[in-house]
């Protein structure tokens, strides 16, 4: 965070969790603690999603080898091994150039989204168009009613950044761009609702408040069957599979919350520690103002201290806009995933529930009637788009946190080592004082 008050932005107007697998852990971690108890098969298949995202390439630095000349080296490999997608893109979306509105009932941001698209549905190659948040909210909330059964992205916390009371300010405005830059490709880059006809309205309608007050979108048979309750009728157990996701993602989202709590106390340690390096600094230097021999180490001192503060400035600043954000994202989509899952459990609820009704019937041999096979086809259907989407977002997964790691550490180096060469700066500053005499 930056010390001093945050910039207005320009306005246009007036089991055990010892006994359960890290996600973030390879192999490795498990055999160091290791214990005689077996884990069950699901939890076996949840430690399959988790060991083989999130492995550093290369294996990591084999001890006793020197590291890269330069920290950057690390960011060139990372992205040499994740330029693999060979996927031929159609639909380009950024979100951009945010404005502040002050109306009379209500001051509010809105930001530029610009489409660039070759595909038929798209009546124009290029598209311009401002959306606020509520927008943004409205089309996340249409995709959910028209595509149950798929993971729909999540967006950014209605005020995201913890401790930040200004909502206009240009640091929260900038977090809230990049969150929602990212929500809408997500959407673009998925082979079923990037071709959904509320994202193409939300990304080319000049007025979306008259498409809303139309009521034009209606939901999908499969829609409405999610959202008929099964008659109180429980669920006998979910497929191992679905109950190995349900499970990971249970202990992904307690272990990123608890790195996210950590990080932030981490956070805020180091900005105390800034605004007192701040005071400390220049001490040096006034007290370089009574002194004769001492003055010019003095004064090395004190500008040592100032790089320190700049540099310590900088790694807050990426911990707060970079790190952070990218752990409440995946949080969030814990959650909409979990709530992808809570929904085929109801279809196949419904489906159990219409079995045994037919299995009632006094007759020798029951046809099957037509509904209860659309029922399971809807989870079949269910089944196939959550694992999809599963296995989608487990490939995004594994490469937005190896480049969230190789980053952090790539940020680290550069802090220690500015501070290395800030204090061997006056060193020689001191020897030559000593020759001196």
């Amino acid at each position: 965070m930056s010390g001093g008050l945050p910039k207005a932005l320009p306005s246009t107007g007036p089991h055990s969790l010892r006994d359960m697998p890290h996600p973030l852990a390879g192999s490795s971690s498990e055999e160091a603690v290791g214990g005689d108890s077996t884990p069950s098969p699901d939890l076996l298949m949840a430690r399959s999603f988790g060991d083989k995202d999130l492995i550093l390439p290369n294996g990591g630095t084999p001890a006793g080898t020197s590291s890269p000349a330069s920290s950057s080296s690390l960011l060139n490999r990372l992205q040499l091994d994740d330029d693999i997608d060979g996927e031929t893109r159609d639909l380009f979306v950024t979100v951009d150039d945010p404005k502040k509105h002050v109306c009379t009932m209500e001051t509010y941001i809105t930001y530029r989204i610009t489409t660039k698209s070759t595909r038929v549905e798209f009546d124009l190659p290029e598209y311009s168009v401002r959306r606020r948040y509520q927008d943004f909210d409205w089309l996340r909330n249409k995709l959910e009613e028209s595509q149950p059964t798929h993971l729909i992205p999540p967006l950014p916390e209605k005020f995201v950044v913890k401790g930040v009371v200004d909502r206009f300010s240009e640091e929260f405005v900038e977090t809230r761009r990049k969150a929602l830059d990212k929500f809408l490709k997500r959407i673009t880059d998925h082979p079923v609702l990037s071709f959904n006809e509320h994202f193409n309205v939300f990304l080319t309608a000049k007025d979306l408040n008259a498409y809303k007050k139309q009521g034009m979108a209606l939901l999908t048979r499969v829609g409405e069957s999610v959202k008929h309750v099964a008659g109180g009728y429980k669920l006998r157990s979910r497929p191992l599979e679905f109950a190995a996701i349900g499970e990971y993602l249970d202990t992904f989202a307690l272990k990123l919350g608890t790195i996210d709590r950590i990080a932030q106390r981490i956070i805020k340690e180091e900005i105390e520690y800034l605004v007192e390096l701040r005071e400390y600094g220049p001490v040096y230097s006034t007290w370089s103002a009574l002194e004769g021999e001492l003055a010019e180490p003095l004064e090395g001192v004190s500008a040592c201290i100032g790089n320190c503060s700049t540099a310590l400035e900088e790694l807050t600043d990426d911990m707060t806009e970079d790190f952070l954000p990218v752990l409440r994202e995946y949080i969030l989509y814990s959650d909409s995933m979990k709530s992808v899952l809570k929904k085929r459990d109801q279809v196949q609820a419904e489906y159990e529930a219409k079995l045994e009704a037919v299995a009632l019937r006094k007759e020798d041999r029951p046809k099957v009637p037509a509904d209860v096979e659309k029922c399971q086809d809807r989870m079949e259907c269910f089944n196939a788009d959550l694992k999809a989407d599963m296995e989608r977002w487990q490939n995004n997964k594994r490469q937005d946190f190896r480049q969230l790691l190789m980053g952090m550490a790539d940020k680290n180096i550069q802090y220690y080592e500015k501070c290395l060469m800030a204090w061997e700066s006056i060193i020689p500053l001191l020897q030559e004082k000593q020759e001196a005499k």
